[in-house]
């Protein structure tokens, strides 16, 4: 099985850049051992309908963003599968995490959509200025969020070892280097 961990946000926005850099900091930190599935990695950036190509090539896509969620506060962590979104996440936060799921909509129209799990955190919105830091709470959320993604991935039998001691803080520092594709 092909299985994509895609990170999706916008780093210029502080916490809601947590897709991006956790994506990065998967993909410095751990191995994935398995004879039988394949598991990549890919900082999406706010590219949405551009990655449809990417997504279909999978079976399986684990999805980190943010979400805005009624009655949620800065930090709260949610996961779920797409196909059963549960009525307290309401998707009108920032652009990129609407296009998102306009661009996951269109791809189940189309009949192409692999089984995809969303891992995501409230961020603090921090409107138009721009920063490159994320808020405490957020990087609080970040370890239970790396928890329940490698969790994720050992269901499949998927071996996961720590190649590199990093935290977020540091990977967060050059995710921008690294980029959307």
């Amino acid at each position: 099985m092909k299985i994509l961990i895609l990170g999706i946000g916008n780093i210029l926005f502080g916490d809601e850049g947590i897709g991006p850099h956790l994506a990065n900091l998967l993909d410095e930190k751990y191995e994935f051992i398995s004879d039988e599935h394949t598991v990549d990695i890919l900082d999406g950036g706010t590219l949405a309908q551009r990655l449809i190509p990417i997504i279909t090539e999978y079976e399986s896509v684990l999805l980190i963003d943010c979400v805005k969620v009624v009655d949620g506060k800065v930090g709260d962590v949610y996961s779920f599968d797409f196909s059963d979104v549960p009525e307290f996440i309401t998707w009108n936060g920032s652009a990129h995490e609407v296009e998102m799921l306009q661009t996951l909509q269109m791809i189940e129209m189309l009949g192409d959509l692999p089984s995809t799990k969303i891992v995501g955190v409230i961020p603090f919105v921090i409107g138009e200025n721009s920063t490159f830091t994320m808020t405490d709470e957020v990087l609080k959320a970040a370890n239970i969020m790396q928890r329940v993604i490698i969790k994720y991935i050992e269901d499949f039998g998927i071996k996961v070892v720590v190649k590199k001691s990093i935290t977020l803080e540091e990977v967060s520092k050059y995710t921008y280097l690294k980029g959307a594709l």
